[in-house]
């Protein structure tokens, strides 16, 4: 992770935007990071560009900005 710039979480991932596995590894890594089931996290716009939006379930928005204050949620 790179953290928070402009409000917005940037991550980077090894994966290639190939077959859709990049975006499998961001929702890996914010899984990951958020200690939540991959399931939890879904990738609802973005697939094919480089700015997404996710939604993660199980997770309070107080506990997310706790993680990253500066997050645009």
């Amino acid at each position: 992770m790179d953290g928070v710039i402009d409000g917005v979480l940037r991550a980077r991932v090894a994966a290639p935007a190939v077959g859709g596995a990049a975006n499998a590894a961001l929702v890996r890594l914010l899984a990951g990071e958020l200690r939540v089931s991959r399931t939890s996290v879904r990738l609802v716009a973005g697939a094919a560009g480089r700015q997404k939006l996710v939604v993660v379930e199980g997770v309070e928005r107080e506990e997310v900005l706790a993680r990253w204050p500066d997050l645009r949620v």
